[in-house]
């Protein structure tokens, strides 16, 4: 049986079906081509970082502001933070950074915009942007998708009630160059606009480009009365209804008591 190779393929003149399978089973890809990847729960300064250091993109953003780079894309948020959409693209050796961003923002709106159109409508999040901040905090708070739509739970019902998120990630996030690796009790009691346990309510902007699934957690998180959670340790959570149980957790998981 013939085989496919994957990857981008340049049909630049009329080719017969024969001729196209030839191409694709041979591998003749557009060597032109670069291959752009953006991760999910990374930064916007974790992109630029990657985009400024790329040898075969042109670099028209370099030297602008993030404010400059936003407008340069058409963007209307007042922040960069999030607004990329973590996948892999593609685009001709010597494009513009700038084509990128463009093309990984769009993306963005049009996913959200999508999972918008079917969210909760008693669902406490005010707009798109807010549960996209919602959904990165999700993507920082557990690499395992499976936990991702009740963690959304349990932070919907905590906006819900007028309690605080206390979520470690937006501590973190709001400390910058000065968190070392760990975190400690007196960061959390130290107040920045990104302090969840110091604050009411959701941070300014996301923390972190989320992906899809955390994005369509938020919107279609399901009914439950859950609002704390804790690391069970192989990367899965356990979820409880009243701080009593959540503490019970605490000691089974973490103090190991």
């Amino acid at each position: 049986a013939t085989q496919i190779r994957f990857g981008n393929y340049l049909l630049d003149k009329p080719i017969s079906r024969y001729g196209l399978l030839d191409m694709i089973s041979e591998g003749k890809t557009d060597q032109s081509q670069i291959q752009i990847r953006i991760i999910e729960g990374t930064t916007f300064k974790d992109l630029r970082k990657l985009m400024d250091a790329h040898p075969k993109l042109r670099h028209d953003s370099v030297s602008l502001t993030e404010a400059e780079l936003l407008q340069g894309i058409g963007a209307t948020e007042p922040a960069a933070e999030g607004l990329f959409f973590p996948d892999t693209y593609y685009f001709s050796t010597g494009s513009s950074d700038l084509a990128v961003y463009k093309r990984a923002y769009h993306t963005l709106r049009s996913h959200l915009a999508a999972a918008w159109l079917q969210h909760d409508p008693q669902s406490p999040l005010a707009s798109p942007y807010e549960a996209l901040i919602l959904a990165s905090i999700v993507e920082k708070e557990t690499g395992k998708a499976g936990d991702r739509p009740m963690i959304a739970t349990v932070f919907l019902n905590r906006l819900k009630r007028g309690m605080r998120l206390q979520t470690d990630p937006t501590v973190i996030y709001g400390m910058g160059e000065t968190f070392d690796g760990n975190l400690r009790r007196r960061d959390l009691t130290a107040d920045t606009p990104y302090n969840t346990y110091t604050r009411y309510g959701l941070p300014p902007t996301p923390i972190a480009l989320p992906g899809l699934e955390s994005i369509r957690a938020v919107m279609h998180a399901p009914q439950g009365k859950e609002l704390y959670f804790v690391a069970k340790g192989d990367g899965s959570s356990h979820f409880s209804r009243s701080l009593i149980e959540h503490n019970q957790a605490v000691r089974q998981y973490q103090l190991k008591k």
